[in-house]
């Protein structure tokens, strides 16, 4: 499975319409749904904006209003054609006011997901780990600076005798973090993987 490296752009002319396609790298659904809602208001007199999602075993087609069947899941085949995980594909369509038939609407979003993946680089997926972590208070902003430096994200706080974070990063900086912590935290650290 591979992921995009950054999101492409690619715009087709068939038949007066305009198809607008982009395809982008996507953590999951919720993130998926706010590009989306993103491309409609930078877009208010589109007559569809269509899209398709696979990212972590979740998978979505859209057809927006398109007849069933001719945009959301031709756009989605596409993307497992390509075994892509973490992806999105939207296709924002302005209507030229002539009718395109299902067939040619299914090739119409079929090749316009396929000319902006061709521009696309492909990337392996990048490992990510939750990790709990407990130390003292006087280390908490030095966790954060290193999770940062690791290129990981902080999902939560918890605050009591001790500070926890949840936390998410790369697998191949998870030695590197404990390694760091332990040192500035003199060994005063609770660290594990969660499942």
């Amino acid at each position: 499975m591979y992921s995009l490296a950054q999101s492409v752009h690619a715009t087709l002319e068939i038949r007066k319409s305009r198809f607008i396609a982009c395809v982008e790298p996507v953590a999951d659904r919720a993130s998926a749904q706010l590009r989306v809602a993103e491309l409609r208001a930078e877009h208010p007199d589109a007559a569809h904006v269509c899209w398709a999602l696979l990212a972590g075993g979740h998978s979505a087609a859209v057809d927006d209003g398109e007849p069933s069947g001719t945009a959301g899941r031709p756009m989605l085949e596409v993307l497992r054609h390509q075994q892509l995980d973490g992806v999105l594909a939207t296709v924002v369509r302005y209507y030229g006011g002539i009718k395109l038939g299902a067939g040619g609407l299914v090739r119409a979003y079929t090749d316009a997901v396929a000319q902006a993946l061709q521009q696309a680089e492909k990337v392996a997926p990048v490992a990510l780990v939750q990790v709990h972590c407990e130390l003292p208070y006087a280390h908490e902003s030095t966790a954060r600076h290193l999770l940062a430096q690791a290129g990981g994200e902080l999902l939560e706080v918890r605050h009591a005798g001790s500070v926890t974070l949840i936390m998410r990063l790369p697998e191949a900086a998870l030695a590197g973090l404990q390694e760091q912590l332990l040192t500035a935290t003199r060994g005063e650290l609770a660290f594990r993987v969660l499942p």
